[in-house]
């Protein structure tokens, strides 16, 4: 079994940072793809960056040159840094991680979440 889990998210100021982590633990295999989602109350899921087993980065264009996904494979790690916040980035944020685990297929696993809130 494979277990996702976030941490770091919290209470911003407009303008401030925050540093989300996602954790993957079991009997991993390989780690491919791994991305950040997010869901703002009333609204849909949403992609906000990717990063593939080879280090190449996407992002939506809202949060281009704002924010920075990286992973660190060593630990089973991706991470979203997020500077200069608005108040529109609040939302859940959710990581996703498309895996192999052993005696499992490839697939695809989610963390369970973590609240960014920025309000002054």
């Amino acid at each position: 079994q494979v277990q996702l889990v976030e941490s770091g998210g919290g209470l911003v100021q407009p303008g401030g940072s925050l540093r989300l982590s996602c954790v993957a633990s079991g009997r991993i295999q390989s780690i491919y793809a791994m991305s950040w989602y997010r869901q703002a109350p009333g609204k849909q899921r949403e992609l906000v960056a990717i990063i593939t087993s080879g280090d190449n980065a996407n992002y939506i264009d809202d949060v281009k040159g704002r924010f920075t996904i990286s992973r660190d494979n060593a630990k089973n790690t991706v991470y979203l840094q997020m500077n200069s916040l608005k108040p529109e980035d609040t939302a859940v944020y959710y990581c996703n991680g498309d895996i192999k685990a052993v005696l499992l297929r490839r697939q695809e696993y989610w963390g369970q979440g973590t609240q960014v809130t920025v309000s002054s």
